[in-house]
Parts: C-alpha cells; sequence; structure tokens
C-alpha cells in the first residue's frame, strides 16, 4: 500500500513538475491569442490603428516591418528600441543602424488606442510583431498568424545595436552567419531580404557605388537613374533625397525585389552579394520565380524573428508608454 501511494506521489510530481519550474522561473511561452480574456479586442484594435495610419500616411506599414527587425535582431523582442533617450537610458534610434527610421511617434497612436480599451495590458513588444504583421498585409503581402505575450524590456541595448543589427556593406557570409545564430537560416534570411522590395534607400547609403567610378556590378542604365536621384557624392543626411528600393512596386512586398537583383539592379551591396555568392544564389532565383514561393518563405522568417527569445511570464514589464520604462 506505502509502495502504491508511494508510485501515486512520484508520478503526480513527475506531472506537476513542469508547472512548478515555469512558474519559479517566471517563464511561460508565448501562445496565440494571448489577451483574449485580458483584453479580447486587443489585435483587432492594433490592425485598425494600422490600416487608419496606413490611409494617411502609407509608409508607416515600411516602418513597422523595419520596426519588426531593428527591434527583434537586437537581443530580443521586447520593445527595446521604442524606448527613448532619458534617465541614463541611450535610445536604441541614436544609433548608425538606425539612420533613416521614422513614424515612431505613430507607435503611440497605437498604444493609445489600447491603453483607452484595457491599461496597461497589451505590451508594446507585441504592438511592435502586430503592427508589422498587419503591416505587411497592408502591402500586399502574406497574414501571418502570430503569437502574443511578449513583455517589455526595462533597459535600451545602444551599445550593442551597432554589432548586433548587419550593416548593408556587411558581406553576405557575416550576414548570414548572424542571422543563422538567431536560429534563421541561409533560405529564410535570404526571404527576409525581400523586405527591401518596399520602402526607399538615402543617397548617402548609395552614393559609394556611384561615385568616384560606377561599381562595375550595377547595371549601367540604372546607375544612370541613381545618379539622378543622387548627383552629389556627399549628399546631406538630413536632405530628402533617396531611391525607392522597387521602382516598379515601391509599395508591394512581392518578389520584384529578386528579379531586380538578378538583373543587377540591387540598390544595397548586400542585395547585390545576393545573386553572386554561390549559397544564396538559388534561392534568389527560386523566389524571382515563384512570389508564392517567396511569401511562404519570408511568412515563415517573419514568424521565426518575431519570436527570437522574448520575455515573457513576469520578466520585464508592460509599459505604459511605449517610449519610456514605466519607473520614468
Amino acid at each position: 500500500m506505502a509502495i502504491n501511494r508511494f508510485h501515486h506521489f512520484s508520478v503526480l510530481i513527475f506531472l506537476l513538475l513542469p508547472l512548478f519550474l515555469q512558474f519559479h522561473s517566471g517563464k511561460s511561452e508565448l501562445q496565440y491569442n494571448y489577451y483574449a480574456e485580458s483584453c479580447p479586442n486587443a489585435e483587432e484594435i492594433i490592425k485598425q490603428e494600422v490600416i487608419k495610419l496606413y490611409k494617411i500616411h502609407g509608409n508607416t506599414a515600411v516602418s513597422w516591418v523595419r520596426n519588426l527587425f531593428h527591434d527583434c535582431v537586437v537581443k530580443s523582442c521586447d520593445a527595446s528600441l521604442l524606448l527613448e533617450t532619458v534617465n541614463g537610458i541611450e535610445s536604441e534610434q541614436a544609433s548608425d543602424r538606425s539612420f533613416g527610421m521614422r513614424n515612431f511617434k505613430y507607435v503611440k497612436t497605437i498604444k493609445d488606442a489600447l491603453e483607452q480599451e484595457c491599461p496597461i495590458t497589451v505590451s508594446c513588444a507585441d504592438v511592435v510583431a502586430l503592427s508589422a504583421r498587419d503591416g505587411i498585409v497592408m502591402l500586399g503581402g502574406p497574414r501571418i498568424e502570430m503569437k502574443t505575450g511578449r513583455r517589455d524590456s526595462q533597459e535600451s541595448y545602444f551599445a550593442e545595436v551597432d554589432s548586433l543589427i548587419p550593416n548593408h556593406n556587411d558581406s553576405i557570409s557575416s550576414v548570414l552567419s548572424r542571422f543563422q545564430s538567431l536560429g534563421v537560416d541561409v533560405e529564410a534570411t535570404v526571404a527576409l531580404l525581400g523586405a527591401h522590395s518596399v520602402g526607399r534607400v538615402h543617397c548617402i547609403n548609395l552614393v559609394h557605388r556611384l561615385y568616384p567610378t560606377v561599381d562595375p556590378t550595377l547595371d549601367p542604365h540604372y546607375a544612370e537613374y541613381l545618379k539622378g536621384r543622387c548627383p552629389k557624392p556627399d549628399p546631406d543626411p538630413k536632405a530628402v533625397l533617396y531611391a525607392r528600393n522597387d521602382r516598379e512596386t515601391p509599395m508591394i512586398l512581392d518578389n520584384n525585389y529578386y528579379k531586380n537583383v538578378l538583373n543587377h539592379k540591387g540598390l544595397l551591396i548586400i542585395d547585390q552579394q545576393l545573386a553572386s555568392d554561390p549559397t544564396t544564389l538559388p534561392y534568389v532565383e527560386k523566389m524571382a520565380a515563384d512570389n508564392g514561393y517567396f511569401q511562404d518563405q519570408f511568412s515563415q522568417a517573419v514568424l521565426l524573428l518575431s519570436e527570437n527569445s522574448p520575455l515573457t511570464g513576469d520578466q520585464g514589464e508592460i509599459r505604459k508608454d511605449c517610449r519610456y520604462v514605466n519607473s520614468n
């Protein structure tokens, strides 16, 4: 009898131990419909705000996608990117890697709508993830089902941004290595770079391919067009001087990016290297030939990135204002 009781007790401990460890560590996994009880309309509120903002400022959709990339590549998907410089915190937005990023003020528009419905309930990290998801749809991309339950960082990682976010002048091998460290393989990395299908690049990031001599990997006619957009070798970083990533469908997330790269019309060095590296070229060719395949791979890659080392459970906090930790 005693042995039987001991057996039942052991089984009970075995079943409860994972729950105990989860509670004790303060960690829990991301899940679908995390706010189903605490804020049932959360995802719909974010979606509607993204749509409203897109109708007034179309480029906000591009910003939401870039926010996800810059936030999740640096340590964790924890909205550290959104913190402003205050009380000893130096904003990641001040980094050179964040050059050209904009529309942060409209994150507050989305968060304010959530706060009105459910105060201090929906994290800024989930706002970053879900606004990117809905922004991708506004740009003609795929609908991606995302888990939620991320929590917000209480610190900025300004000092580490430059080493963690790949530079457009980095070699393709170093970019692939960086993403591989996040669990994103070659195919997924090629798909993620397809985000360059939308938006624009400031001339300051292009002129080294045009002056004093034109990069021989650039299509000569395309180079002439770029020189028209960027007529000086030393553009003013504060001036609105830019070239669109894709001249034909500049605000549609499609596979034209890969067609352009194969035709030597990639804007950035990293874009052009995709077509010259034997590791990435097969995926570039496949995505250029099949938009459906590109969108499937892009969905999976965004999903992977959006779940990079999230803070969950009792880690971090739920910020009231995405620009500041609650203690500020």
